[in-house]
C-alpha cells in the first residue's frame, strides 16, 4: 500500500493502514473459497473482515471523515456510501443469513472489489489529504475516537 507521502508516520493513519492491509489479506482468501463453492468458509472470512472493519469504519466516520467533509464533501459522501454497501453485505455473514441466499457469494465478491478500490481511494487520496489539511485538534479528536473504538489488531510496540 501507500508509503510515499509520510502519512503513515502518524499513529492514527498507520493503524488505519494496518487495518487496510489486514482486510486485503483476508479478501485474498475469498477467491479460492468462492471458486470451490465453499460458502461456509466465505462466511467465516467475511466475519473476520467485518471484525476488522467495524471499529475501523467507526474511526473513519466519527473521527477522520467529519474533519475532511467541509473541504471534500462529495468524496467523503461517496466513501460513506461505499461503507454502507460493504457493511450490508458483510452483515449477512454476521447474522448467519448467507446459507439461504444463493446470490450472496456473488454479492460478497462484488462488495470486496468495491472495498479494494475504496481502500486505494483512502490510502492514495484521503490519508495524504488529511496529512496536508488537518490540524492538531482534529488529529486529537481522531485519536480520541480510536481510543473509544479500539480495534482488533495489536498495536505496535514503541
Amino acid at each position: 500500500m501507500c508509503e510515499y507521502c509520510g502519512c503513515q508516520s502518524l499513529a492514527s493513519i498507520d493503524e488505519l493502514t494496518r487495518e487496510h492491509d489486514e482486510v486485503v489479506r483476508l479478501i485474498s482468501h475469498l477467491r479460492p473459497a468462492n471458486e470451490a463453492g465453499d460458502v461456509p468458509r466465505m462466511t467465516r472470512v467475511a466475519r473476520e473482515i467485518e471484525a476488522v472493519l467495524g471499529p475501523h469504519t467507526r474511526v473513519e466516520e466519527r473521527g477522520l471523515f467529519p474533519a475532511m467533509a467541509e473541504d471534500f464533501p462529495e468524496q467523503i459522501a461517496a466513501l460513506e456510501a461505499e461503507h454502507r454497501h460493504v457493511d450490508e453485505v458483510l452483515a449477512q455473514a454476521a447474522d448467519g443469513g448467507t446459507a439461504g441466499d444463493p446470490a450472496w457469494p456473488d454479492r460478497l465478491m462484488e462488495a470486496m472489489a468495491v472495498l479494494r478500490d475504496h481502500i486505494l481511494k483512502e490510502q492514495d487520496g484521503v490519508f495524504p489529504a488529511a496529512l496536508a489539511t488537518l490540524g492538531t485538534e482534529q488529529w486529537a479528536a481522531l485519536d480520541a475516537v480510536r481510543e473509544q473504538e479500539g480495534g482488533v489488531l495489536p498495536r505496535p510496540v514503541g
